[in-house]
């Protein structure tokens, strides 16, 4: 090719632009450079528009028994939605009123991308500071929209929370039976799957069931027909034997955890937990009741056993004294109730500074919405602890796509944009809630034991 039809080439490109440029500026309300300017920007560089809110629901399902409710927020860029977990399931139906009448009303119109602003917001909105019932429905908001953010960022949520500082995530299961040497076997099992931390219980928390004794209240025709009876000083001698029983038969290599529930007095759990020392649990859970939490700094006087505390908390707020003064060693959070991924981010980094761990509640009545946002969290914060591990159902796989899953004591999450899981509304509507709750815990006489 000749010097002069190169030139002219150049000169018909130019014009191109040129008159694209224009066409820009007159019909895009810009500029012909300001034109020229974003025509010539890489794709990284041009900002995404900005998208609101349109409409925020409740979906309710049930299908592995509890209840379990979703947040699912919609935007008016079409098929952008996002999706939180809001689970109260002793109080389910009522927290579907507050998602369905208050939040959407409180959200519509509002932009996608001001999570901090709007956490903010609803959590004064109320005047009275949040509740299980609001805070439930504040957590599934906040959860949708980080789904939300990292779908119009292309990037899992843990990308947005600083990027992985693990490759996956070492959870601990459960295990247990009716008698220390039931719940060793079970240990093996566990043991077998690769998991390296295992909790152990006899009965359920606070030994119940695992005794048949009949109690005066149910011989007395007291309470309700289906209370259960817990066995105090039966539970607070069995724990110790338990953990002996294990460690001789698991070997000390297994981390060994237990939950007390709060189930017992201060100064008998304190009495229990300087009996296992010796066994070097990894940590004992919840020793004392919300209500009861000056008693720590005795408990931390006592023995030099790790404490996780911290899944009854409602109010953030509730977590600065006890790890500014140290008082336990794991945050115990349970995000879906919290206040959602803001808040917790923002106690796991205070735990940072105060050599304090994470260790999220991760029950069977959080949905695998609220498991994943978990694992985004355990996956960025450098204080992580351990996870507590989770099984979904068939019928759970059916209704939610895209759950974590375990594999040797590990979880991970779908490395798709978001928190990774979506919801099947036909299906999930198949599994209808209930309003039934059985928390009801007695002594032998009656008196209602506090969780």
């Amino acid at each position: 090719m000749n010097q002069p039809d190169q030139s002219r080439r150049d000169t018909l490109k130019m014009l191109g632009f040129g008159s694209s440029a224009s066409l820009l500026g007159l019909f895009g309300g810009m500029s012909t450079a300001e034109a020229r300017e974003q025509q010539a920007k890489p794709q990284y560089a041009v900002g995404a528009p900005a998208v609101k809110i349109k409409s925020v629901k409740a979906i309710a399902t049930a299908p592995q028994g509890s209840n379990l409710i979703v947040v699912k927020v919609e935007t008016t860029e079409p098929g952008l939605y996002g999706l939180g977990c809001a689970t109260f399931t002793q109080r389910a139906a009522t927290v579907i009123v507050a998602i369905n009448t208050y939040l959407n009303e409180f959200c519509v119109g509002k932009d996608v991308d001001n999570i901090e602003d709007m956490w903010q917001a609803a959590y004064v909105s109320s005047y009275w500071r949040n509740g299980p019932v609001l805070n439930n429905a504040l957590s599934g908001l906040d959860q949708a929209l980080w789904d939300i953010k990292g779908k119009r960022a292309k990037m899992p949520v843990y990308q947005l929370l600083g990027g992985k500082v693990r490759f996956a995530i070492p959870c601990y299961t459960h295990a247990g039976g009716n008698t220390p040497e039931e719940a060793a076997d079970s240990v093996k099992k566990f043991m077998e799957q690769g998991f390296r931390h295992i909790r152990i219980q006899q009965g359920g928390y606070g030994a119940v069931g695992a005794t048949s004794d009949k109690p005066d209240f149910k011989t007395a025709g007291f309470g309700g027909e289906t209370d259960n009876y817990m066995n105090v000083q039966l539970y607070l001698k069995s724990v110790p034997k338990m953990f002996e029983v294990v460690r001789k038969q698991c070997g000390d290599e297994i981390e060994l955890l237990h939950d007390i529930h709060e189930r017992v007095q201060p100064i008998e759990a304190i009495n229990m937990i300087k009996r296992v020392e010796d066994y070097r649990p990894f940590f004992i859970e919840d020793p004392f009741s919300p209500e009861n939490m000056k008693w720590f700094a005795q408990l931390r006087q006592a023995t030099s056993v790790p404490i996780a505390m911290g899944e009854l908390f409602n109010n953030v707020n509730e977590f600065k004294e006890p790890m500014v003064n140290q008082w336990f060693d794991f945050i115990r959070i349970h995000v879906s109730q919290i206040g959602g991924i803001t808040p917790a981010m923002k106690v796991a980094r205070l735990g940072e500074w105060f050599n304090i761990r994470t260790a999220w509640h991760g029950p069977g009545d959080v949905s695998p919405v609220g498991h994943a946002a978990h694992a985004h969290i355990d996956l960025a914060v450098w204080n992580f602890g351990i996870q507590e591990a989770v099984q979904f159902s068939d019928k759970m796989k059916e209704v939610f796509s895209g759950c974590p899953t375990m594999n040797k004591g590990y979880m991970s999450v779908n490395e798709v944009p978001g928190l990774g899981v979506d919801i099947n509304e036909k299906e999930a509507a198949k599994y209808p809630i209930s309003t039934k709750s059985n928390w009801q815990v007695r002594k032998m006489d009656g008196t209602i034991i506090r969780p």
